[in-house]
């Protein structure tokens, strides 16, 4: 097995007329994906399942979901050999946890065949948005992440597990800094803002207190609590400067993130085009607040700096590496390519005819 970063691409000769295939999965905080796709790019079979994060959720829980969801494709697939499998998922931040990952997964050998590669979904992210050796890739969903790679090899990455790596922001996070500061304008602690009505009539709801008590007690889902950050956006959309304050805040830490990762391995000098592509449900909104001071921000700090928004799945960039990592050539990347961004995904498993 090897990490994204230990890959070596040697061009060869493909028979096209294979039936082999490659396997490819992105499992994330709340779906996985796993598709079979043929040599000349075809898509052959899909299957979805929950989400996959072995950070939060824990190998005894997420293994047998992993295992699941590919057993369908491999069903679909019936006696094609898999020639590469490739698995991407969010939470595989550290060495240990690439370790660990191996294990769980060594099973596999024995049914169309262990990962070839296994890595931080981060990865598939960034090859969905491009095919520059040099390059950046950050994601803000649930949580915040950030890599750079260059040419060589080399690659800068964050342990990405909370306010003890020195995170700040992602879905969640904005979606608690939403309720924090409305429970301090309801007290007095802090300065007025319309958040302190907003979110507890989102919530259903009479005060910023009764939220807090709910909470506390379990009448509440705390992943409710994460859910408010499309409300933080809406309020500074309508001119709350405590929540547009939050927003800024994100914006700085995301250019600030990227633009690190990128100094650290000596890129985006003056002269020099390099893509950082942004991924996650927090970008994929593209809210105008987020955006701008995002774009400017990146101008200003990375000379060169090409900001891509990735919206498509993400298994299309698992796919992708996948394909290139037995040679296939650019049609069959075009190909699958195509695919994925003209089918919406089933929720179940589902052959691809």
């Amino acid at each position: 097995m090897t990490t994204a970063d230990d890959v070596v691409r040697v061009p060869r000769v493909l028979d096209l007329e294979s039936h082999d295939v490659v396997l490819a999965v992105d499992g994330g905080g709340s779906k996985t994906d796993v598709v079979a796709i043929a040599l000349d790019g075809s898509l052959v079979a899909h299957a979805r399942g929950p989400g996959t994060n072995p950070q939060t959720r824990g190998w005894a829980e997420v293994g047998p979901v992993l295992d699941e969801v590919r057993a369908r494709v491999l069903d679909e697939i019936g006696t094609r050999e898999v020639r590469t499998t490739h698995v991407y998922l969010a939470g595989l931040d550290l060495h240990d946890e690439l370790v660990a990952a191996e294990a769980a997964l060594a099973h596999w050998s024995e049914d169309g065949g262990a990962p070839d590669v296994l890595d931080n979904d981060l990865f598939a992210l960034l090859r969905a948005g491009t095919l520059s050796p040099d390059a950046a890739a950050l994601v803000c969903g649930t949580g915040i992440n950030a890599l750079a790679v260059r040419a060589d090899g080399a690659t800068v990455r964050y342990p990405a597990i909370g306010d003890v790596s020195g995170d700040w922001g992602g879905g969640a996070y904005l979606g608690n800094r939403a309720l924090w500061h409305a429970a301090r304008a309801e007290d007095g602690r802090g300065p007025a803002t319309a958040l302190m009505d907003a979110v507890p009539r989102s919530l259903g709801m009479r005060s910023v207190r009764e939220v807090t008590e709910g909470l506390h007690f379990g009448r509440i889902d705390p992943g409710a609590v994460g859910r408010l950050c499309p409300l933080l956006f809406e309020v500074a959309g309508a001119g709350d400067a405590v929540a547009r304050s939050v927003v800024e805040r994100q914006a700085e830490e995301i250019v600030l993130m990227a633009s690190v990762a990128l100094e650290r391995l000596g890129l985006g000098g003056a002269g020099s085009e390099v893509p950082i592509v942004l991924g996650g449900g927090v970008l994929a909104a593209r809210h105008p607040l987020l955006v701008e001071p995002v774009v400017a921000g990146f101008a200003e700090r990375v000379p060169g700096a090409v900001p891509t928004w990735v919206t498509a799945p993400p298994v299309l960039g698992a796919g992708l590496a996948a394909l290139e990592s037995v040679g296939a050539g650019p049609d069959a990347l075009d190909r699958y390519r195509a695919a994925v961004l003209g089918r919406e995904f089933a929720s179940t498993a589902a052959p691809i005819v």
